[in-house]
């Protein structure tokens, strides 16, 4: 007789750095729910999300391969064609055909803007945003409630399987965990599921959260962290109250998917992940309303897993890449994991046990703009040799910077453990004669030869 594979319920809030958990006492973030969660689960504090940027990132999120594989280069938008392959195959066509029942609620941003069409799609989508009717650019998620693209959180609005917009009047986050509460009480004992919920909050607009949140933080002194200068000093004070806010807000609705857990005795076999696509600057390094760049405040992302049937709670400082994401899950429901992934089944460290630590992992960025893909079509370069690419080890993060406008080339290296805020880069104009530097050079060569990447070094 076959067991039963463990359900799977990945909830992501969009732009959640892992600085703003009240536990670790950065952040003066109050999240009670999240920190109970964390002490139930393998804490990964060293989650690193490969591309900073929304659409990137949850390409490499959703498929276990990295951003020049799947497609997904810069956000989609209107203006680019950019959107995950066709042929993807992702996490959910993986357990579908496995047998779960497959669920997508929330924000999706991997499909182009339907705008890039029509000018006035039946579905009323604007903008960014788009139906995705049923069918293969679902990629395997059965159940459908979701929109492409849509910054109004306090006026959402979702499609299912038809192009009629739902319109609930009211937060989306509340919302989404309704629905979510929904498809978890229609389990089927006999067929597990896999529920992906993405929130929108805490990204921007950070003001549109229940004014009931933000009372919490409203007469509450902030302390600044030691990066926040300048220009982002201003922009710091106008919004991380409101910031804070969405991330305890977020904390409640993800108390109530516990509770559900719990009430429907599913807590025990259902494997639960609490991560984000990549943080927020939050002002640091004079970064206003900004992820996309090397910084700790943008890729350290928290990730939690609990899974009480297997997994011993702990803290664990392997070194997590977006793409990692996938090939563990799989690995650890027992699903092989197949050869087109490039990210690394961690599952053996997840459950305690030993095994190979990689010394580093990639981060990356390349150019989104219109006007950079123009500029690079006229002079017949390839826009996806420029950018920034880097390494990120348990202690050092080692960035080259290529720009199409002028191809000047900057190297930097930061010493994670002295200058935690990253605030006194060295600063190399060719190839590094540093020691350290060097090494991580040749790290970074080995990544970009692995990933096919044209960046050059030189």
């Amino acid at each position: 007789m076959s067991i039963k594979k463990p359900n799977i319920l990945f909830v992501f809030p969009d732009q959640w750095r892992k600085q703003a958990v009240g536990f670790r006492n950065e952040d003066e973030v109050y999240t009670p729910n999240i920190d109970r969660f964390a002490a139930e689960s393998v804490d990964l504090d060293n989650a690193i999300s490969c591309f900073p940027l929304c659409s990137p990132n949850r390409s490499v999120m959703m498929t276990g391969r990295f951003p020049l594989s799947t497609g997904v280069t810069t956000n989609c938008k209107l203006g680019l064609p950019v959107k995950l392959h066709d042929d993807e195959i992702t996490i959910g066509n993986i357990l579908s055909s496995a047998g779960y029942r497959t669920g997508y609620i929330g924000k999706w941003h991997l499909d182009l803007p339907e705008q890039s069409f029509v000018p006035e799609p039946e579905s009323g989508a604007k903008h960014w945003d788009a139906y995705i009717p049923p069918g293969p650019r679902r990629f395997g998620f059965d159940y459908w409630y979701a929109y492409n693209a849509n910054d109004q959180h306090m006026a959402p609005h979702y499609w299912t399987d038809s192009h009629h917009q739902i319109v609930p009047h009211e937060w989306s986050t509340k919302h989404e965990t309704d629905v979510a509460i929904e498809f978890i009480r229609e389990h089927n004992s006999e067929q597990p599921f896999c529920l992906f919920v993405s929130w929108n909050p805490p990204h921007q607009p950070f003001e549109q959260v229940p004014d009931s949140y933000k009372a919490l933080y409203a007469d509450k002194p902030i302390h600044l962290r030691p990066n926040v200068l300048g220009e982002g000093t201003e922009q710091a004070q106008q919004h991380i109250r409101d910031y804070y806010a969405a991330v305890t807000g977020t904390d409640y609705e993800f108390g109530r998917l516990l509770a559900v857990l719990e009430e429907e005795s599913l807590a025990e076999d259902t494997i639960v992940v609490l991560t984000s696509d990549h943080g927020e600057m939050m002002g640091g390094h004079g970064w206003l309303e900004h992820k996309n760049v090397w910084y700790e405040e943008s890729i350290a992302v928290p990730f939690f897993i609990r899974y009480p049937r297997e997994l011993k709670p702990r803290q664990d400082s392997i070194l997590f890449n977006s793409a990692d994401i996938v090939p563990t899950l799989l690995g650890l429901i027992g699903i092989s994991v197949p050869t087109h992934i490039q990210g690394i089944d961690h599952t053996g460290i997840i459950r305690g046990k030993e095994g190979n630590r990689p010394a580093s992992t990639f981060i990356c960025h390349y150019p989104g703009a219109v006007n950079e893909h123009e500029l690079a079509q006229q002079q017949g370069d390839n826009i996806n040799a420029y950018g920034w690419r880097g390494v990120r080890t348990s202690r050092y993060t080692y960035v080259v910077q290529k720009s199409i406008h002028d191809q000047c080339v900057k190297r930097l290296l930061y010493d994670n453990e002295q200058d935690p805020y990253q605030m006194f880069p060295i600063e190399f104009n060719g190839v590094p004669d540093d020691s350290v530097a060097l090494e991580l050079e040749n790290e970074l060569q080995s990544w970009l030869t692995k990933l096919d990447d044209e960046f050059s070094l030189i």
